[in-house]
């Protein structure tokens, strides 16, 4: 909930206001104050007013121009608000604007209380959150998380791949869903909120997990995309998409049927129209995008495996499958065998041509799936294991797109996220060794992609959406 205010109060305008014990401006610097900071006014002298601030717990003297006054009744109410819509998409300006929605929400009268403030409070929150996320420069970021705190806008952090993720609580949100006639557009952007996949800790156990995603899943499911913009609709498909690619997996990985919801995470994600989601917000489609890439051998039915080859799995230890390949004409003699905690996709295995070696889709993670490449060696079969990525996993996939016989080259599609940043690329790697030969952003600059890839993955692949 948001602190209750009271009268007699101004709002700090400005960052680095300096709180002095006297109105001079050569008086000692008490405290420093940041915008949005609430005081409560208890006089004026020679140009500076003469104020409290509860944060602190520190009264002193303010510039006269640090601060606005605000009250707090009806009359006051639509003026508050227009001072909430300007700031609502002002960068920088985040803990100002939610000081003013505060005021707002204690002005305005209960049966006037709309979605629009919840919806532009969270926005905010989300921004600041960001800020402090992206490892931002400005000292004033850190101010500006404890000036909000003082309104109930909570935020929690933790550590993703090296670095800490700040996120709103998004309790601002949770309020506007349970608001009857909420618009919505204005309940689309709060599921939207709720549901980012970067503000989930990884440190969740599966459970608690699945349980979120469920809730995920719902709120994106209640949202009525009738009457949204075409950007907010695109947002919604796509992040629909990336829970249902969630979902799949962990279906999967107890053993359940997770082709009607990696199914449902494919339609989702061709319901995207990425030309109108604009270029801050395409960065949500490739997401989805990679995600859904991840899982989409969910939506297949194995398919008997061409060639002289069998491929089967049994348990290993506790969690583990592992995969033998074996000879059609000696199904007995193992020639291969290796166990994995990851999912093993069947319906990916693939023997290249004239039987030189078999591909296969292997997913250890939520979002990060590995080709495993059987062939023959000096010493028998072998294994190797190709990986989206060489640093630290965050999500992304590698997958056959095809072999060219005349040069023993196999060819990959590799969509990976790294450092934050996503990168495509295609590439042909000698077969012998899997070492690199040739890489490209698309495919038609290779020249062994225009003549051997692979018909079904061009069909099926989402590396060329």
């Amino acid at each position: 909930m948001l602190l209750v205010l009271t009268a007699a109060l101004a709002i700090v305008v400005q960052d680095h206001a300096a709180l002095r014990s006297a109105p001079r401006a050569n008086a000692t610097e008490l405290s420093t104050l940041w915008q949005g900071d609430l005081v409560e006014l208890r006089g004026e002298r020679a140009g500076y007013l003469k104020v409290y601030n509860y944060r602190r717990e520190r009264g002193g003297y303010l510039r006269r121009e640090s601060v606005r006054s605000v009250g707090f009744t009806a009359a006051e109410a639509p003026e508050l608000l227009a001072v909430l819509r300007f700031l609502r998409d002002t960068p920088g300006a985040e803990a100002l604007g939610i000081s003013y929605g505060a005021a707002y929400l204690k002005a305005v009268p209960a049966q006037q209380l709309s979605a629009e403030p919840f919806e532009a409070i969270g926005r905010m929150a989300e921004r600041l959150a960001d800020q402090a996320s992206g490892g931002s420069a400005r000292a004033a970021v850190a101010a500006h998380l404890e000036v909000v705190e003082q309104f109930g806008v909570h935020m929690h952090s933790f550590e993703r791949n090296g670095r800490i993720q700040v996120c709103y609580d998004g309790e601002l949100y949770r309020q506007l869903l349970r608001l009857r006639g909420a618009p919505a557009e204005a309940r689309a952007s709060a599921a939207l909120g709720l549901t980012r996949p970067d503000c989930i800790d990884p440190a969740l156990g599966p459970l608690a997990r699945r349980a979120l995603d469920d809730v995920r899943r719902e709120l994106l499911e209640s949202v009525d995309l009738r009457d949204v913009s075409a950007q907010t609709r695109s947002r919604v498909h796509a992040r629909r998409a990336a829970v249902w690619a969630t979902v799949a997996y962990e279906e999967a990985r107890v053993g359940q049927s997770a082709t009607a919801s990696a199914r449902r995470a494919l339609d989702e994600l061709l319901a995207v129209r990425a030309d109108e989601l604009g270029e801050d917000r395409r960065a949500e489609y490739i997401d989805a995008g990679v995600r859904v890439g991840v899982i989409r051998f969910a939506a297949l039915d194995p398919a008997p495996l061409a060639g002289g080859f069998t491929l089967t799995t049994a348990r290993g230890a506790p969690g583990q499958t592992c995969i033998m390949l074996a000879a059609r004409t000696a199904p007995g003699a193992v020639l291969v065998r290796r166990c994995t905690y990851g999912i093993v996709w069947l319906a990916s295995a693939q023997v290249t041509a004239q039987g030189r070696a078999l591909v296969l889709a292997v997913q250890p993670l939520e979002s990060w799936r590995e080709l495993w490449v059987f062939h023959p060696g000096a010493d028998g079969w072998t294994i190797d294991v190709l990986s989206p990525g060489s640093d630290e996993p965050e999500e992304g996939y590698v997958e056959f797109a095809g072999f060219a016989p005349a040069t023993g080259r196999l060819l990959v599609a590799r969509e990976v996220q790294e450092h934050g940043r996503f990168s495509r690329r295609f590439e042909e790697l000698r077969l012998s060794d899997l070492a690199l030969v040739k890489q490209a952003s698309t495919p038609e600059l290779l020249a062994d992609f225009g003549r051997w890839q692979d018909i079904a993955w061009r069909r099926d692949t989402l590396a060329l959406r």
